[in-house]
């Protein structure tokens, strides 16, 4: 087990009727701004609620964030910050509204320029303005973590961040709120929750870190066992308490500690969805499976006790395939021709990672050449 610091300063509050908690948490006299993506809050009554929640504030609200969080629109809200004194940030909604807000938070404090130096440059951030969250989608482990992906549309670039300034103070788990998602955000959100963990756990170590190879092996086949159900009973408490804890837990920090991480699902998959706009998960079911095959021999002895340990199989192959029989069970379909996209792709894919000289993975051996080799058997 290698060395490690950890510390995760965010507030959970979790259980139904929870929403009125902000009241305690964002200070009195706060100017507040409330972020959100497309106007799904108003239809299930999570906007209303958080409404009620902030009546003895002065807040304003900036909707619009999209799927994939865009450094543009991100900008128009720093813009609004600035002018009306906005002191207090509340994102309402999944990953994407958090991550928008993270940057947001940060980019309104941000005094080296363009904001967007903090991801393409990885300038320092040195301070960010407070925020907490209503969590409405789980997957990204968001409201548990201070990382960050955008997008910008202009370069088709989409780049992530963290810093310590960027963990939210506080974040409401309510899982009844989650009852209305239309069936392809549940299998995201199962999906890319699955995926994290995987980033994790699925490296060259096996053994080393026990605990928290027991940690990631539990939130996985909680991830499997309710996943499916979810999609059947879409307003069972238990389910969705289980698969919202359990998205949390995938990032919250926990199980990197001491371990090798890969992350290169991650990256290859972040390079489809800005040229092409995929759901983030949907890439994530097409690569994972692509590097499980073509790292099997560096991953090996974790690739088989995933099988043993969750899906009940051995072997490589057949691991593989559970894996893969998964993500479609839950809707994500996980070949690049099943979204009609091929050789180009794969072209242009490859060639972005090339031209930035990345080598990808826990070991860094995932190189352009190798990140074509696994697109390909995911045609």
């Amino acid at each position: 087990m290698e060395n490690f610091i950890y510390a995760n300063p965010v507030k959970i509050i979790f259980g139904r009727d929870t929403i009125n908690e902000i009241v305690n948490e964002i200070p009195q006299g706060s100017k507040v701004l409330m972020t959100y993506g497309g106007g799904s809050i108003r239809n299930n009554g999570v906007y209303d609620q958080a409404a009620k929640a902030l009546s003895g504030y002065e807040w304003y609200e900036f909707s619009g964030i999209e799927p994939n969080p865009h450094y543009e629109t991100c900008m128009k809200a720093v813009a609004l910050i600035k002018e009306k004194g906005i002191d207090f940030i509340l994102a309402v909604g999944g990953g994407s509204v958090l991550d928008a807000t993270k940057f947001i938070a940060a980019a309104v404090c941000f005094e080296g320029g363009d904001p967007w130096q903090i991801l393409s440059g990885r300038s320092e951030v040195k301070k960010a303005l407070p925020f907490g969250d209503i969590l409405t989608l789980p997957a990204t482990g968001s409201e548990m973590n201070a990382g960050a992906v955008i997008t910008r549309a202009e370069t088709q670039e989409k780049l992530a961040f963290g810093s310590a300034y960027t963990y939210p103070k506080f974040s409401v788990l309510d899982p009844t709120v989650t009852y209305s998602l239309p069936p392809r955000q549940i299998g995201n959100g199962v999906v890319d929750a699955f995926v994290h963990v995987m980033e994790q756990y699925l490296t060259y170590n096996e053994g080393s870190v026990l605990l928290q190879d027991h940690m990631a092996e539990a939130i996985v086949k909680t991830l499997v066992v309710e996943g499916p159900k979810a999609l059947v009973a879409p307003t069972d408490y238990d389910v969705r308490a289980n698969l919202m804890w359990a998205s949390t837990w995938a990032l919250n920090g926990w199980i990197s500690q001491g371990v090798p991480e890969d992350w290169a699902t991650h990256m290859i998959g972040h390079e489809i969805t800005a040229f092409y706009g995929l759901d983030h998960a949907q890439t994530l079911a097409i690569v994972l499976p692509g590097v499980m095959t073509v790292l099997k021999e560096q991953k090996r002895k974790k690739i088989i006790r995933l099988g043993k340990e969750v899906f009940g199989t051995d072997g490589i192959d057949n691991t593989i395939r559970a894996v893969e029989n998964f993500f479609e069970k839950m809707g994500v379909k996980t070949h690049l021709s099943d979204y009609d996209l091929g050789d180009e792709a794969i072209a242009k894919v490859a060639g972005r990672l090339n031209k930035r000289g990345w080598k990808l993975g826990e070991c860094h051996n995932v190189t352009a050449d190798l990140v074509k080799e696994i697109l390909i058997i995911r045609k």
